[in-house]
């Protein structure tokens, strides 16, 4: 089959090399970064290729380097997740992939380790970024087999062989329960992701809980903590039983952006006020905290900062530069308007 040739208005990559006035090699080092080139040639050639609107062809250079510029990211669409969030960190990743001069394949999860396997085997890319990281994940074996380089957004109970970034979770439930605790509160309760999500073993999920858990035991703090599902309905029948059992409550740490609202709107129902009676810590983005009303003390999921640093670690290994295995984004409280000390009226309820 003969090979198509350019447009005729279309320049190639000789053409940039006699308007530059150097060898089609040394453009193609430029483009690639494959050999250092001096400084004054380097800004020649770009400056050629400017004029002239040269645009390198795909196909052409992942066939001479053997690089698709193409990662995958395994989203996470199952029952429990919540997509608005999903969707920051893959809007991170696409962005800072960009960067880098890569596209993003998405893929769903829900084809576990076989899906991971075929996407991974083929030459469509490069590495691959994989969410929703469950405690006793299925798909980690496989991981530390790939020859393809890849990054977990989430941490495994083992994540030897592996690399890591997330935020510190069980320090950001520990955040949460010390705040409360520092404002005089005795008896919380942490309503965390649906059911589905602990059932799963889902790493965020049970990380928050047992920093929550920590911190409640090191500062005498009486610690309830259950899922909650999505809905207003579903909020409500929550916190209905959760005070009715519980009415010296006064203090409450929410791990479910789907549930923030509606938590807000059932206590002044129930006749807990925010913060006079019930004070309120989430842990979700800042847009959710910013948004409520009151405005939501929380430590925020740093979605576009997390997304950064996975595909800067995966370019990282591209290169074959050592990375750490595990790297944790410290948590950061903000105080608003949701909580306080807890008042007299409360107290009087234990």
């Amino acid at each position: 089959m003969p090979r198509r040739r350019p447009a005729p208005d279309q320049p190639t990559i000789a053409d940039v090399a006699r308007h530059a006035g150097v060898a089609v090699s040394t453009v193609s080092y430029v483009l690639s970064g494959k050999r250092a080139i001096s400084e004054v040639t380097r800004n020649r050639v770009l400056a050629s290729i400017r004029l002239l609107g040269y645009h390198p062809n795909a196909g052409a250079r992942a066939l001479a380097s053997r690089r698709a510029n193409v990662i995958a990211l395994v989203l996470p669409l199952r029952a429990g997740m919540q997509v608005p969030v999903v969707m920051q960190f893959a809007m991170a990743v696409v962005t800072t992939a960009r960067r880098f001069d890569h596209d993003v394949l998405l893929v769903t999860s829900d084809e576990g380790p076989a899906g991971l396997r075929r996407v991974a085997a083929s030459a469509l890319v490069d590495g691959v970024l994989v969410m929703d990281v469950e405690l006793d994940d299925p798909r980690v074996p496989l991981l530390r087999e790939l020859t393809r380089p890849s990054v977990l957004i989430g941490l495994p109970a083992d994540a030897t062989g592996l690399t890591c970034v997330d935020l510190d979770f069980h320090r950001a439930g520990r955040a949460c329960v010390e705040h409360l605790a520092e404002l005089g509160h005795r008896r919380i309760a942490l309503l965390g992701a649906p059911a589905a999500v602990y059932d799963r073993g889902t790493g965020f999920a049970h990380r928050t809980r047992a920093g929550v858990v920590e911190a409640a035991t090191w500062h005498n703090v009486e610690p309830v903590t259950l899922p909650c599902e999505e809905g207003a309905a579903a909020v409500r029948r929550t916190l209905a039983d959760l005070l009715d059992r519980h009415p010296d409550l006064s203090g409450l740490v929410v791990q479910n952006e789907a549930a923030v609202d509606p938590v807000l709107a059932t206590l002044p129902a129930l006749g807990r006020r925010v913060p006079q009676d019930v004070s309120v810590v989430a842990v979700c983005p800042d847009q959710f905290a910013e948004q409520a009303s009151p405005m939501l003390t929380s430590v925020p999921v740093p979605a576009e900062e997390i997304g950064t640093q996975a595909v800067s670690l995966l370019m990282r290994k591209l290169r074959d530069e050592s990375v750490p295995e595990v790297t944790l984004l410290e948590p950061r409280l903000t105080v608003r308007d949701s909580t306080a000390a807890p008042t007299r009226a409360a107290g009087s309820r234990r």
